[in-house]
């Protein structure tokens, strides 16, 4: 099965917004075994809007559109279907009343005539109820090809895909199992981990494809099959994934569908009954973000110091002024001071201190851009150690987080 993907919004390629609604759909769509074969985001004018649902027609089986069915004249996507699909605009009166509904009981203003205009669709379109907006999806065939239009708001369309856009395309379409296993990596390097599973890359039966999707400090591996067999599809993949893990299981610390490295480190510390505290300088507070974006952080995660200037690190932290003299503040012993600092200032098992220059400027040390030392604090002592991340800033930044959360799991497995 092939789908195309169309985005309709001006604001996405001018760059006013990221289109995360695109990575959604796909994501969804390769559960159930629907390959996307293009992505598309267009301006909201009707030649464009034309131009690519011809395309679509002709070289996909599903087409899912979001966007351009707003209130306002730049929205103009179902007007544009029905002069695709040679039809014409009628009021749907169960769109009317979800309309009415969301204004009595959530929006409480009075109904505009442009907001009731949005209960207006295709006479051949089967609607696609919007319990979140006003604006309705659609489903449309064109010959043997099914056009889906959703609007662009991100959690509306959401909704549609999982209530109503899966189930259907399930019902509708015989579809092939694609199956993917993706292992997160840290500690290593894209060139380094392809050296050390070369042997075993080599000798991939044909049906499966590896594919390696390097970021800052971490590299995930992927491997893809499809077919309709779904008991022999995973017992293949899961073969390969056992060897893949005796060659570099050090390294792997989960897998797609598992929690990020943060939450794993959390549930360590839930686990065991430990605390954390972070005081951060070029971080910023990124690693602290990092643990408390989650639900629960409170039961582990006692607190953070954002230590930007050299004299917080020595007001709040309680940093020896003369080990910033003779050392800089960029260095070991103000790192181990930091750390040391948290875990009595918050009573924590384990604390994280970062100081390094990130750039582009040297700030309060000559240390070059891209010194990072990064000091993980134990219950029963402290670990600090150098890095040098380039001389990008945020290179530097992602790398020193990542690198700071593997240090600490690695302490806090070995206690």
């Amino acid at each position: 099965m092939r789908a195309h993907i169309i985005t309709i919004g001006d604001e996405i390629l001018i760059g006013q917004i990221i289109d995360t609604n695109t990575s959604f759909i796909a994501k969804e769509l390769d559960k159930i075994g629907v390959e996307v074969k293009k992505t598309t985001s267009i301006p909201d004018e009707k030649e464009e809007i034309l131009e690519a649902l011809d395309f679509a027609s002709k070289n996909a089986d599903i087409v899912l559109v979001t966007g351009g069915l707003g209130p306002t004249k730049d929205d103009v996507t179902k007007h544009t279907f029905c002069e695709f699909f040679n039809d014409t605009l009628v009021e749907n009166k169960d769109v009317l009343k979800n309309i009415e509904d969301l204004f009595k009981h959530h929006v409480k203003k009075p109904m505009l005539p442009a907001n009731k205009a949005q209960a207006l669709v295709p006479t051949k379109a089967t609607v696609l109820m919007n319990k979140y907006g006003t604006a309705p999806g659609m489903w449309l065939k064109y010959d043997e090809t099914v056009f889906i239009s959703m609007p662009g708001v991100p959690f509306e369309m959401k909704a549609l895909m999982t209530d109503e856009v899966i189930p259907r395309l399930q019902k509708e379409f015989n579809r092939p199992f694609i199956l993917h296993r993706t292992l997160h990596t840290y500690g290593k390097g894209e060139s380094e981990i392809a050296a050390t599973i070369e042997e075993w890359e080599n000798n991939l039966p044909k049906t499966i494809k590896l594919a390696y999707l390097p970021s800052l400090g971490k590299v995930r591996l992927r491997l893809s099959t499809k077919g309709n067999d779904l008991k022999n599809l995973e017992a293949a993949i899961d073969s390969e994934v056992i060897k893949l893990k005796e060659l570099i299981g050090d390294i792997i610390y989960g897998y797609e569908d598992d929690q990020p490295l943060e939450h794993v480190v959390a549930e360590l510390l839930k686990r065991k009954g430990e605390t954390l505290a972070v005081a951060e300088s070029f971080t910023g507070g990124q690693i602290a973000t990092a643990f408390t974006a989650a639900p629960g952080a409170s039961k582990f995660f006692k607190g953070g110091i954002v230590s930007y200037a050299t004299a917080s690190k020595i007001d709040v932290l309680n940093v020896d002024k003369a080990l910033v003299d003779k050392y800089s503040v960029v260095s070991a012993p103000v790192a181990e001071a930091m750390a040391l600092g948290a875990q009595k200032l918050f009573s924590a098992d384990y604390t994280i201190s970062t100081t390094g220059n990130a750039g582009p400027t040297k700030g309060d040390s000559d240390a070059a851009i891209g010194t990072v030392f990064i000091s993980i604090g134990t219950p029963h002592e402290i670990f600090t150690h150098e890095f040098h991340m380039g001389n990008h800033r945020e290179r530097v930044l992602t790398k020193s987080v990542n690198k700071a959360l593997e240090l600490l799991q690695k302490e806090i497995l070995k206690n």
